[in-house]
């Protein structure tokens, strides 16, 4: 593969937060707060038809938790 592809995989890969707990701990929350904000569509955390984990990109929840974060508390 392409160099810049496999770094930009990888980027994309480290970026990601796997599973409620470690959503949780990256914005400071619990999980069960993360179940409720997830319930948001304008919220940035993710879970795919029949998968049983939720996800997040670090890179949006950092902008969501800047710009929209406060409407949430």
């Amino acid at each position: 593969m392409n160099e810049a592809v496999d770094r930009a995989l990888t980027e994309i890969a480290e970026g990601k937060l796997w599973g409620a707990a470690e959503i949780a701990r990256f914005i400071g929350v619990s999980c069960d707060h993360v179940y409720r904000l997830a319930s948001d569509p304008r919220v940035p955390i993710y879970r795919p038809p029949g998968a049983g984990r939720y996800f997040a990109f670090k890179t949006e929840l950092k902008v969501w938790l800047r710009t929209k974060a406060s409407e949430f508390s």
